[in-house]
């Protein structure tokens, strides 16, 4: 009896203390350090899958690189060969333009071999399609390079003009110095240089200059109304067959023109080499030697004039409202104006 009153009331059962009861905080660090190191044992393994698969496509990357090679030093043949056989000098626009066309594209074909090498999965479907997608995203953005290239490659194909040849660009005069595949070089006459983009060049007009061996210049002299036409056009003619570096066919020509307001105008033509040196330095000749003609035979250059003439000066009618009228009505009722007369216009009448 004394036993069971000792031990009655409630008997504490044993209970079992975890680590997160004692300190939540100190499982929640263990569980942070075991996803660390997780993820770093994912990170270091996929970077060992990457360092042995390189090493694994070393063999393909060689493969591919010597490849590339072979296909550059084709296509560097390729370029020679072409250059050499298209008809003209080596520097000939045509054989460049050709010569590069045929380098870039073998050297595109051996990109692609190298990388269906390295990749087999990468097939020329895959890479066309791709390159396809690509194209119209640049076409886009880069529209304006891409027409400049175009129209210079027409340009160097169908030669409209050369190297050397002076030509006029919109408001550019000049002397071609080179033509590439983006713009066209020009040099003007006052020793600027110019670079004209080909689009421009290719679809606006242009006048090549020294397109042909020859050019024709021409110039007005005017002449007094009473000087002889005929006396004048000789004159002309001869300082035209005179001067050097005046071509002799065609033969030059002197034209009676123009009756103008002071002058009756003459306008002598003649053909000379094109180039602007030449036109220049005849023109000077042309017009210092006609002018001294024109004055060793007393024929007269006038310069422009105006003639005040006063009614009653020189005939009945002048100032006459009723019989002259110049520029004026005659008037329909009443007394025509009595006409003024210069001797007496001062008085009022």
């Amino acid at each position: 009896m004394q036993a069971d009153t000792l031990f009655s009331g409630e008997v504490v059962t044993d209970t079992t203390l975890t680590r997160s009861d004692l300190a939540p905080e100190a499982e929640a660090a263990d569980t942070a350090a075991v996803t660390f190191t997780g993820e770093a044992d994912e990170a270091v393994s996929q970077v060992q899958e990457m360092v042995t698969g390189f090493y694994e496509l070393l063999p393909k990357i060689a493969v591919a690189l010597i490849v590339f090679v072979l296909f550059w030093l084709v296509a560097k043949g390729v370029r020679e060969a072409i250059q050499r056989i298209t008809p003209g000098p080596r520097t000939a626009p045509v054989g460049i333009v050709l010569g590069r066309l045929g380098y870039a594209g073998l050297l595109i074909l051996g990109l692609f071999v190298a990388t269906a090498i390295v990749f087999p999965s990468v097939t020329a479907i895959t890479l066309l399609g791709g390159l396809g997608i690509g194209g119209v995203a640049l076409g886009f953005a880069f529209q304006d390079i891409f027409q400049n290239l175009l129209a210079g490659v027409l340009i160097l194909l169908r030669q409209p003009f050369r190297e050397g040849d002076e030509i006029v660009s919109g408001d550019y005069v000049g002397t071609v110095e080179s033509i590439e595949t983006r713009a066209t070089f020009i040099r003007t006459y006052d020793g600027t240089r110019v670079i004209i983009p080909n689009a421009q060049i290719y679809t606006d007009p242009v006048q090549v200059i020294t397109a042909y061996r020859m050019v024709r210049s021409e110039y007005d002299v005017g002449i007094g109304y009473g000087d002889d036409i005929e006396t004048a056009k000789r004159v002309s003619m001869d300082v035209l067959r005179s001067v050097e570096g005046i071509l002799e066919d065609p033969a030059p020509d002197v034209l009676t023109w123009d009756l103008a307001a002071s002058t009756v105008n003459l306008r002598l033509r003649w053909w000379t080499d094109p180039r602007r040196a030449s036109v220049l330095r005849v023109r000077d000749r042309v017009l210092k030697e006609v002018a001294e003609a024109m004055a060793a035979e007393a024929i007269d250059l006038p310069f422009p004039t105006q003639v005040v003439l006063f009614h009653d000066q020189t005939e009945e009618t002048d100032g006459d409202r009723t019989r002259q009228r110049e520029g004026w009505p005659a008037p329909t009722d009443g007394p025509s104006p009595r006409p003024a007369r210069l001797a007496t216009s001062g008085d009022g009448r």
